[in-house]
């Protein structure tokens, strides 16, 4: 069992290994803080835990085991923003809990995690109360003495002082501690963590720290224009960060993580086959169908979570008298079913080798891109031809669907539109620095289009699922009377929704992303038709 601690602090220091004559400066009267408060002094003693090459260090995380004070045990911290990170605690064991080392799974990729530097911290802590006791922040004052448990390395030795904010305080408050602190000879700490400065003050001789790679400079060469090649890697290792950095918050069940990781697989996979000119697709085939697996094994958690949120919102809308029958125990019901069995499934495959070889394989990717014919060529003139390559392709669909009489059919049709402006999108994503505004309003209307044809699919798979519950109800002897409700509204919905598209689509401009002979940035012309 892990416990989670939103952590919101700041972290300052002195010269040396001392803090400031006289101590720190009082601080009643400081926002709303009435009084100040000392706690017992206690020692902490933690060991850090990383792989060889320092990838949680690169990526702001650390691992720690920890004694002494009343939170002793295993403490994994993920960075959230500025100054904020979610702390996720297990009981003290002699090893890495099994939920932690999932948690990090995603970078180690089956890497030892080792004890890389030992920490002995002396806190002294003071309470920050507010007029009526309220506690609003905790000071604490801390010697710190850092070696390495293994290896060659040296001691090292300073003081520093974390304000970290608790339930009752706010931003605010720490801004004006700060204030004070400054003016009383601190600054805030150069490391954004013990453990970081530790690893760098206790380094044997000569050692130098492990810098994080620069990903978008693998292919850089040279001070011209950029070319499609470094364009296009840019995005594409934007995407495997997010669906790195993604993968701990899927596992714990975040609001929005499943979404937001499946959307960084099909941006990847969609750019991929987007710009086949840039990187060879004999290459980049076989990786795009690990990712079409990966998006379609998210998706079943995800379109779960969507449709019942979906089912439950109509539910609610309904008069009282519509919905005769157990109709919310069955939604229920048939809600946590299918959302137990698509976490408890995902979890399996983020646990899964075929998931890991997947994010190595993205990773040799960006270390060594297979060129195609255009990689070397200015951005600027490679990637509009892209992207008005997946507009085409867009316009067709559309087209097929408004000739098509509704039912299936139409359905069908929308559908397949629907996942080509995703397309266009994406594609037009990788240009907003190279081809500036036309890309970034492009990037506007196809979200617009999506965003319609997105709600009608969602149409559709909701009344299939009523047809479903409604089957249930019956055979069950239940009254299925809201289900039919429901199945009602949502046709009328997605009939809506197909009487608004061609006057939509009629306000699209097919995209001229090209430079002019003269070099300027060609303006938007033409309609969505002529383009078809």
């Amino acid at each position: 069992m892990a416990d989670t601690v939103r952590e919101i602090e700041r972290k300052y220091e002195a010269d040396g290994a001392a803090l400031p004559t006289g101590g720190l400066p009082d601080l009643t009267g400081v926002d709303r803080v009435a009084s100040v408060a000392d706690r017992a002094t206690v020692t902490l003693d933690a060991t850090y835990y990383d792989t060889p090459d320092r990838r949680l260090a690169r990526d702001g995380i650390t691992l720690r085991r920890r004694t002494g004070g009343d939170d002793a045990g295993w403490h994994l911290k993920l960075p959230v923003a500025a100054h904020v990170r979610d702390e996720i605690r297990a009981p003290l064991a002699a090893t890495v809990p099994r939920t932690l080392r999932g948690l990090l799974r995603s970078r180690t990729r089956g890497a030892a995690l080792v004890p890389l530097v030992r920490i002995t911290t002396r806190r002294a802590t003071r309470q920050l109360r507010a007029a009526d006791g309220t506690v609003l922040a905790e000071i604490a004052t801390d010697q710190v003495r850092a070696d390495r448990p293994t290896g060659p390395g040296r001691t090292a030795e300073w003081a520093e002082i974390e304000v970290e904010l608790t339930t009752g305080g706010d931003t605010t408050l720490l801004d004006a501690v700060e204030t004070r602190l400054l003016r009383a000879g601190l600054r805030p700490a150069s490391a954004a963590s013990k453990a970081a400065r530790a690893l760098h003050e206790t380094a044997p001789e000569g050692e130098r720290e492990a810098a994080a790679p620069e990903v978008d400079a693998r292919s850089s060469a040279g001070t011209g224009p950029p070319t499609a090649e470094q364009a296009v890697l840019r995005y594409l290792a934007r995407q495997v960060r997010d669906l790195v950095e993604l993968d701990p918050a899927v596992r714990r069940d975040l609001p929005d993580s499943v979404h937001r990781m499946r959307v960084a697989t099909r941006r990847l996979r969609s750019v991929l086959r987007s710009y086949a000119t840039v990187l060879d697709r004999t290459a980049t085939d076989p990786l795009g169908a690990e990712l079409k697996w990966l998006a379609a094994e998210l998706g079943v958690g995800r379109d779960a979570e969507v449709l019942a949120a979906r089912l439950q919102e109509a539910m609610a809308a309904l008069p009282k008298e519509l919905r005769p029958g157990p109709v919310r125990t069955r939604l229920r019901t048939w809600t946590q079913a299918h959302r137990k069995g698509s976490r408890k499934h995902l979890l399996a495959v983020l646990d899964g080798d075929r998931y890991l070889a997947l994010l190595n394989a993205l990773d040799a990717l960006l270390a060594d891109p297979p060129r195609a014919r255009t990689a070397g060529r200015p951005a600027a003139h490679v990637l509009p031809k892209a992207v008005e390559r997946d507009f085409r392709r867009l316009a067709g669909h559309v087209e097929t669907a408004l000739a098509a009489l509704p039912g299936p059919d139409r359905d069908l049709a929308l559908h397949e539109a629907r996942k080509a402006a995703k397309r266009t999108r994406y594609a037009a994503e990788v240009g907003r620095v190279e081809l500036g505004r036309p890309a970034k309003e492009l990037v506007k209307r196809m979200t617009q289009l999506q965003e319609l044809l997105g709600d009608h699919q969602d149409g559709v798979v909701a009344r299939e699922a009523l047809r479903a519950l409604a089957a249930q109800a019956h055979a069950a002897g239940e009254n299925a009377f809201a289900y039919g409700v429901l199945y009602g509204r949502e046709e009328a919905r997605a009939t809506a929704l197909e009487r608004e598209l061609p006057a939509l689509w009629d306000t699209l401009t097919a995209p001229d992303l090209r430079p002019d002979r003269g070099g300027r940035r060609a303006a938007d012309s033409g309609t969505a038709r002529s383009a078809r």
